[in-house]
């Protein structure tokens, strides 16, 4: 969750395209599928979920995808991207934290296919960005990760999130299970009614994946659209270095400033906070903040989950913000590194301790391999692992 993670951007370019999407390369549906059932006609949604409007950003050539792959050379893997992508931001009707209906936004990327081609459609969330021309419906560009995944065949969905893009000014809220996931599945449901308006063909398989705060997103949007009965279609979902259990990630950052500012070492103790004379809490609430938000964000953050914090309120830390534990009902693959000084490790292993006991399967947890295996390092190979895993499964790419 530090400042580190704005670089997740220009990471995610150096791994995003590998092998043409393994075994869902090709032309058609893999060997022995059945066909397509007709697509049920769609009404646009009245409140959260509902389309407002969708502006073109325009379209990227192949020929622009090869030439930012080649300015990321020694890092990109070098594969030739297979069609050109145009793309266009989405708004739609959603809710913010305190449950008020507002207007966001969203990028959604279209592989310049053949007329009634079907594609699978691909929900990508992003990590934590402080800059709102760092939002993907601002970022329509030859290196954004949403259009070099839509390079491949998919179609990707990529929200904005509440805070960025059309809402920009309304409180991010971040790391809150329920609103972040919210401006997922409403988006989803805009984005499936407009395709349709369009005339493009979704093939009935969703995939979901993100990294850092996005793979905290990916579970919670998950497990919105499985209580809500909305993952029809649900293959498979992929989520790296999220920071899943925040009780957790809170208690290993105040062990960090401990750490660091031994003056405060001996005055806070977890499960002690809100004992904390004013000034104390005050400058405590200050350090954990700047590990969080750097000063220079021009994009406003809530900050329930450190309020909550030193409140001791861990009981409702867990309930407004974890998703480590619950049973999803479709595959899910995690991967982390053990070297992570952004989001630590015990996330990943409790998320996939909590869903094994629950009879999570098929569930994996893949540890990176890099070298450090720390936050950034392990952007790479977290791409190249979930694009062998969905380029297995996808249809139509």
């Amino acid at each position: 969750m530090r400042r580190a993670s704005i670089l997740l951007l220009t990471g995610l370019l150096a791994s995003l395209i590998v092998a043409c999407g393994g075994g869902g390369a090709g032309s058609g549906s893999q060997p022995g599928s059945q066909p397509q059932a007709a697509e049920p006609v769609l009404s646009n949604a009245s409140g959260p979920g509902e389309h407002r409007r969708a502006t073109s950003l325009g379209r990227v050539t192949i020929t622009e995808f090869q030439a930012a792959l080649a300015g990321n050379a020694g890092r990109a893997p070098p594969l030739q991207p297979r069609y050109a992508v145009s793309s266009w931001r989405i708004e739609y009707r959603t809710t913010d934290a305190d449950g008020v209906e507002l207007t966001a936004s969203a990028l959604i990327a279209l592989p310049d296919k053949a007329l009634g081609a079907a594609s699978p459609l691909l929900l990508y969330q992003h990590g934590t960005i402080f800059h709102d021309a760092d939002a993907p419906s601002n970022h329509a560009t030859a290196d954004e990760p949403a259009l070099l995944m839509a390079s491949l065949g998919y179609v990707v969905l990529a929200t904005d999130y509440v805070g960025y893009g059309t809402s920009k000014g309304v409180a991010h809220p971040y790391l809150l299970a329920d609103p972040v996931a919210a401006s997922v599945v409403d988006a989803l449901t805009a984005s499936r009614y407009w395709l349709q308006t369009q005339g493009r063909r979704l093939n009935g398989q969703l995939f979901l994946t993100g990294y850092s705060e996005g793979g905290h997103v990916t579970l919670a949007a998950q497990r919105a659209l499985q209580v809500a009965g909305k993952q029809a279609g649900l293959v498979a979902t992929a989520a790296g270095a999220g920071p899943y259990d925040v009780m957790a990630t809170l208690d290993w950052a105040l062990d960090h400033l401990r750490d660091e500012e031994p003056l405060l070492a001996a005055l806070i103790n977890p499960g002690f906070l809100k004992h904390l004379g004013s000034g104390v809490r005050k400058e405590v609430r200050k350090q954990l903040l700047k590990q969080a938000i750097p000063d220079d964000a021009d994009v406003v953050f809530r900050t329930d989950f450190i309020d909550l914090f030193l409140d001791d309120q861990r009981d409702a830390i867990v309930q407004r913000c974890n998703v480590a534990d619950w049973l999803p009902r479709a595959p899910m693959a995690l991967f982390h590194g053990r070297e992570d000084r952004t989001v630590p490790f015990v996330n990943a292993q409790r998320a996939f301790d909590a869903m094994k006991a629950r009879g999570a399967t098929p569930l994996s947890l893949t540890e990176c391999q890099a070298s450090p295996a720390d936050h950034l390092p392990c952007v790479r190979p977290y791409w190249e692992d979930l694009l062998q895993r969905f380029g297995a499964l996808a249809r139509d790419l």
